[in-house]
C-alpha cells in the first residue's frame, strides 16, 4: 500500500536539503519524525495512511500556533516569526480551510437536518459536522460556532 504524502514531504526534504533551505529542512525533519514517533506508538507499530499523516501534521500545526502565542506572551518575537514560517510550510501539506461562509453554511445545514437545539446536543452536533467539513476546519472554530447556534 502506498501512501503519497508522506513521500512527498520525505521528496521535499531532499529537494530543501539541496536547496539549503534550513527552515523548511528543519519543519520537514520534524514531521517525519512526528510521522515515524506516531507510527510506533500504542501496542502495536503501524503504518500511517494519508489520513493518519493529515492528523499528525493537524497536531504540528497546533503545537506551533501554541509555541507561537507563547513565545509572542514572552516577547519572543523573533521566536514566534520562527514558529509561523514552520506552520506556513506544514500547512502546505493540509487540505485547504474553509471560509467562514463555508463552514457556516455546513454548520446551519446540519444542524436543521439532524435537529441540533439544545446544548445536550453538542457531542452528536460536533460529531456529524467534523465528519462534513474532513478536517478543512479547526475543531475550535467548529466547536464555537455550534456552541453559538445551541441554546
Amino acid at each position: 500500500m502506498v501512501f503519497m504524502l508522506i513521500e512527498q514531504i520525505r521528496t521535499d526534504l531532499n529537494v530543501a536539503t539541496k536547496a539549503r533551505d534550513s527552515v523548511r529542512q528543519r519543519t520537514l525533519r520534524s514531521i517525519i519524525a512526528a510521522v515515524q514517533e506516531a507510527q510506533v506508538s500504542g501496542d502495536t507499530a503501524k503504518e500511517l495512511d494519508d489520513d493518519g499523516v493529515m492528523a499528525v501534521l493537524k497536531a504540528q500545526v497546533k503545537r506551533r500556533i501554541d509555541a507561537a502565542e507563547a513565545f509572542d506572551a514572552g516577547n519572543a518575537a523573533d521566536r514566534a516569526a520562527a514558529e509561523r514560517s514552520e506552520q506556513e510550510i506544514i500547512e502546505g501539506y493540509l487540505p485547504v480551510a474553509m471560509t467562514d461562509e463555508q463552514l457556516e453554511s455546513i454548520v446551519a445545514d446540519v444542524m436543521q437536518a439532524n435537529g441540533f437545539i439544545e446544548k445536550a446536543d453538542m457531542g452528536r452536533a460536533m460529531k456529524a459536522i467534523n465528519a462534513e467539513v474532513a478536517g478543512r476546519a479547526d475543531g475550535r472554530r467548529v466547536a464555537d460556532l455550534v456552541k453559538s447556534r445551541l441554546a
